[in-house]
């Protein structure tokens, strides 16, 4: 059974992992996790980056440097520091920007053709096979080790883990922790008496209390939900956050995308269809053209009070404060992803009740599956770069990660960053500076403290093809069933005969492998 091969097979980088993510439960135990409580350690003020001079890098007088990664946010927040550091060290620092839809290829175009034209990337874990098999990034372990300005300590473990590293080296140095949580209104739900959702028929039942109501006084009917599911951008992210608890409940290494002694995929079953019909009411209490909102559509109509539910990475938090763009500041409340009382079963393909053997870490009865989408951002360098290119792309990507900056970073809502450093959720005065109340600043960290915490973590896909896997086919399968192109058991069977194809096609081994090692699994 797999669970006895995870027990008796841990490589040294899940020992690792195990450790790290023990003494990152411990410290919010003991800081993160208690609503109330402030440390005199925890609200010890950290020195603003503007007034510092601590952090000075080395000249690179001559030296262009060009970063490839996503347009919007991501890219104003890697522009906002290469400025600064251009000031600092007289380089030159040239940033391309892409669309998320061609962010991938983009970058993978120019490794393939060997054009050289991008020295450091910003990019999504998710792409880490792609780019560190084929030997297109350099090894960043050294560099990391000697680099104390860094504190890569301080940099929590799952992001430290997953994003940086990849068969126990470096390959990138995170900017930004993602992962998707429930965003609500807490004036609504509090009015009403209601707790944050537990579970995803929670989630529907509380959007379709809400849903054609005012919510935000202008006297127009407003969502229960809005998502943001426009095909070919992010859709198939925000649904494998809704059917993640149905998939996977043995804990991060059993993984939830496919059979890890197999390679077969997990998307033809009692749990897949059940997150596929979740995935479709919740457009019964949402907008008329929730299939074609974007990131920034979605946001717009829950910042304007608009929707008392939405799916979000750590943006939303920051974002809810900025008055120039939000009317709900101090009304929003972050939690968990919804979980599930069934998980499937492997064996049948059937679901089954949640108990102690099915759902071993399941919270009152509730197997949460909080889901790494995207994973968050990183950066690395073109392992093609010239040396002394290399040297002044390094000093940048570690200058934006450095806790003097990041910190700050991860506070502003128009930086795309969030927060991924142990001290961005001990030291709460950033949050406070910048305007978020105690009690949001509270409800906003506590969310993703839980998340963190939860040992049923899922790991985004991280293999390669993925863009092809979730990108291309399920984009596609599950636009056709939101528009009632395909029944549900077609969607299922057209996704399951796609990625085999894909599987088959790469060889069904070395995916096997690539999957497994991305879980940790010997």
């Amino acid at each position: 059974m797999l669970i006895k091969i995870l027990g008796n097979k841990k490589n040294r980088h899940q020992q690792r992992l195990s450790t790290a993510l023990v003494a990152f439960l411990l410290l919010f135990n003991a800081v993160g996790c208690s609503q109330n409580k402030f440390t005199p350690e925890a609200d010890q003020v950290q020195t603003p980056i503007e007034n510092t001079d601590s952090v000075k890098p080395q000249r690179f007088d001559g030296i262009t440097i060009t970063v490839a990664t996503q347009a919007n946010p991501i890219a104003v927040g890697v522009k906002r520091r290469a400025r600064e550091f251009e000031k600092l060290t007289g380089a030159q620092v040239d940033v391309f920007g892409f669309p998320i839809k061609d962010t991938f290829r983009s970058m993978q175009e120019e490794f393939v053709n060997q054009t050289n034209k991008y020295d450091v990337v910003v990019f999504s874990p998710k792409w880490m096979t792609d780019f560190v098999k084929p030997g297109y990034l350099e090894n960043l372990t050294a560099r990391v080790e000697a680099d104390r300005q860094l504190e890569w300590d301080d940099v929590a473990p799952f992001f430290r883990n997953f994003i940086a590293t990849y068969k126990d080296q470096i390959y990138g140095i995170p900017v930004d922790g993602d992962f998707h949580m429930v965003y609500y209104r807490t004036d609504l739900l509090g009015k009403a008496e209601l707790d944050s959702p537990r579970t995803w028929d929670d989630y529907l039942a509380i959007a379709k209390q809400f849903h054609g109501q005012d919510l935000n006084g202008d006297g127009i009917p407003d969502y229960g939900s809005c998502m943001m599911k426009k095909p070919k951008a992010l859709n198939p992210l925000f649904f494998w956050s809704v059917a993640s608890p149905f998939l996977q409940s043995q804990g991060t290494e059993e993984g939830g995308f496919f059979d890890p002694e197999t390679m077969k995929p997990l998307v033809n079953n009692q749990a897949f269809a059940r997150a596929l019909d979740i995935y479709k009411e919740t457009t019964k209490y949402a907008p008329s053209n929730e299939l074609s909102l974007g990131v920034d559509e979605a946001r717009e109509l829950f910042l304007t009070g608009r929707c008392a539910l939405t799916l979000d990475w750590g943006d939303m938090g920051t974002l809810a404060i900025d008055p120039a763009i939000s009317q709900i500041p101090d009304k929003v409340g972050a939690s968990i992803l919804p979980g599930s009382k069934e998980v499937l079963d492997r064996q049948t393909g059937k679901l089954v009740a949640c108990d102690k053997f099915t759902c071993p870490y399941a919270i009152d009865g509730v197997n949460h599956a909080p889901y790494g989408a995207m994973g968050g951002w990183a950066g690395g360098i073109n392992a093609a770069a010239k040396p002394e290119v290399k040297e002044a792309a390094y000093a940048l990507i570690s200058y934006m990660s450095q806790p003097a900056q990041s910190n700050v970073d991860v506070t502003i809502g128009i930086t795309g960053f969030n927060p991924y450093r142990i001290s961005q959720f001990t030291n709460r005065e950033p949050w406070l500076q910048v305007g978020m109340g105690k009690e949001t600043v509270n409800k906003y960290l506590g969310g993703i403290a839980v998340s963190l915490k939860n040992p049923n973590m899922v790991l985004d896909l991280r293999i390669p093809g993925n863009d092809f896997y979730q990108g291309e086919i399920l984009d596609a399968a599950l636009t056709n069933f939101m528009t009632g192109k395909m029944t549900r058991d077609e969607t299922m069977k057209q996704i399951e005969r796609e990625w085999e194809k894909i599987t088959n096609k790469m060889g069904r081994d070395s995916q096997l492998q690539s999957y497994r090692d991305t879980l940790g699994i010997q």
